[in-house]
């Protein structure tokens, strides 16, 4: 089974059917081939800004977290040595730390990631849309 790391925006945007949302990406989610795996980073992301007030899930994070990931086909992808490791030596092409951490990690776990992010084929990690 092929696997694939899922960027932030992009599980949003398909947890909330949003337009922005390939159709591509909209295949990826719904093929039974693919195994879809969201890092614990992107759960992070979430948390911090529902805390900062710049996102609104329309109900609580643990309610989010229950009806949107754990009853969702994912496999959560947690941050390991190996990741903060090579997050250290990681170009600094693209600033925001949480995007970096999702590169370091298709990076070490050798996964594409599904983003819309064109920046993240700097770093030589296979990223479609």
């Amino acid at each position: 089974m092929k696997s694939v790391l899922v960027d932030t925006h992009a599980f949003l945007w398909f947890v909330f059917d949003d337009p922005r949302l390939s159709a591509d990406a909209d295949r990826v989610f719904s093929a039974q081939d693919i195994k879809k795996v969201l890092s614990v980073a992107s759960l992070w992301e979430i948390a911090l800004k529902v805390g900062l007030k710049k996102l609104d899930l329309g109900m609580s994070f643990s309610d989010f977290l229950h009806r949107c990931v754990q009853t969702r086909e994912l496999d959560l992808l947690a941050i390991r040595l190996t990741h903060l490791i090579s997050y250290i030596d990681l170009p600094f092409h693209h600033r925001d730390p949480f995007d970096r951490m999702l590169i370091t990690q298709a990076r070490v776990e050798r996964l594409p990631v599904l983003t819309s992010d064109k920046r993240f084929s700097i770093y030589g990690v296979h990223a479609f849309w």
